[in-house]
């Protein structure tokens, strides 16, 4: 099976590009859901948040998300603290994840896969990317906010260049281009990826009966 990492700044609509693979039957995994899950069930993590923070971070074991996030935006170092906790934690519960699927890839949607340098957990990335103004007009129509508070999440993401360089593959999300065709040509290179991989692990595995 081939874990793929599928990317994107926010605003790219990495999650509709997800959807589409869906229909596929490829299984997706949401980092950003299961982060979230996780903060609210984790013993391990909920200890960290709770230790570093204190107990009022939490309410009657729901975290107090807000208040959180209220701190992390005004505290780099905090922030860094807590994705040190977030994402091995999340990185564990996809491994878990993947023993229980059958497909020949299965997908990881997180939206900074190159920033916290986790491409080397995949065998593949996928880059789904679209204009500046595209992105900042998705998001404000979506979250209904201001293109400045759009811009200001922008500035903590690489720019689109810089991953474009890095991704094994890129759906262009740009209104433009169709989204399926884009698709459907990753996912058959995707199964022959995974097709030539369990052959080469069968030639390795499996005792050559022309040798005496």
């Amino acid at each position: 099976m081939l874990k793929v990492g599928i990317t994107g700044g926010i605003g790219s609509g990495k999650t509709f590009v997800c959807k589409v693979f869906e229909t596929l039957g490829i299984p997706v995994y949401d980092a950003d859901t299961q982060a979230k899950l996780l903060m609210n069930t984790n013993p391990e993590l909920k200890t960290a948040l709770q230790t570093y923070f204190g107990n009022s971070i939490y309410h009657d074991g729901i975290l107090v998300r807000h208040q959180l996030a209220e701190i992390i935006f005004n505290d780099r170092t905090a922030l860094e603290k807590v994705n040190g906790w977030v994402h091995p934690a999340v990185a564990d519960d996809f491994e878990r994840w993947c023993t229980g699927q059958s497909s020949p890839y299965v997908l990881e949607e997180a939206a900074i896969i190159f920033e916290r340098n986790m491409a080397h957990r995949f065998e593949k990335v996928i880059l789904v990317t679209a204009p500046d103004d595209i992105r900042i007009e998705r998001v404000c129509i979506r979250d209904r906010i201001a293109p400045e508070v759009v811009r200001q999440r922008m500035a903590n993401q690489w720019p689109e260049e810089k991953k474009i360089n890095l991704a094994d593959y890129i759906i262009y999300n740009d209104n433009i281009q169709m989204i399926t065709p884009q698709v459907m040509a990753i996912h058959r290179q995707l199964f022959s990826v995974s097709k030539e991989n369990d052959n080469f692990a069968g030639f390795h595995h499996e005792p050559n009966n022309n040798l005496i």
